[in-house]
């Protein structure tokens, strides 16, 4: 069964939902976007949170130090990096932190994804563009790849089964469960469900 992110929670109200529903994680996104939370605020969310599920903090070529000081001081428990960042910032985040790593990929052809295969990241995360642009790209590209890996996507009634098919490790959602730009705990709930069905 895959697991479940839910992605850019930014308000008090987004910890309760996610508390209730349960995914595996959640994400606060500390780079800029309509979603960016401040350190602080991702501190205060991440102590509401139910300690079973992890938090991951999505960068921007963000400098590794500041990433590592959130990893540390256990405001995310998870890095994931969606820049430029290189094979070397990814083995100096692991190192330094002993915390796991997902590196996204833009994902324009199947070599894309191929150039990437023998990252050191924990996890990859296939995306249509950097930082998630809503649009969703062609899922055979991903072939037989062999490693866990973050599927994201944009949610419609007709995917998600589809989605699961490619057998992600975790499926990745954020816009997708969201009403007029906030996190819709109906949206949230229905997804969760709908997941852990098949």
């Amino acid at each position: 069964m895959s697991k479940i992110k839910i992605c850019g929670l930014k308000r008090d109200a987004d910890i309760e939902t996610v508390n209730k529903y349960m995914p595996d994680y959640i994400g606060f996104v500390l780079a800029p976007s309509s979603r960016q939370v401040t350190p602080e605020q991702a501190a205060r969310m991440k102590s509401m949170l139910r300690p079973e599920i992890a938090a991951v903090g999505v960068f921007v070529n963000e400098e590794r130090c500041k990433v590592a000081k959130l990893l540390m001081n256990g405001i995310i428990d998870i890095a994931q990096l969606h820049g430029n960042e290189t094979e070397e910032d990814i083995l100096w985040l692991r190192e330094k932190t002993g915390k796991p790593v997902i590196k996204a990929v833009s994902v324009k052809s199947a070599e894309d994804i191929i150039s990437w295969k023998d990252s050191s990241a924990d996890y990859l995360l296939f995306d249509n563009g950097p930082g998630g642009t809503g649009r969703t790209f062609d899922w055979n590209a991903i072939g037989d790849f062999d490693k866990p890996f973050f599927l994201l996507f944009v949610l419609c009634a007709d995917n998600i089964k589809m989605a699961l098919e490619y057998n992600p490790y975790c499926v990745d959602i954020s816009g997708g469960v969201e009403t007029d730009g906030c996190k819709d705990a109906d949206k949230i709930k229905q997804i969760i469900e709908k997941v852990r069905r098949f």
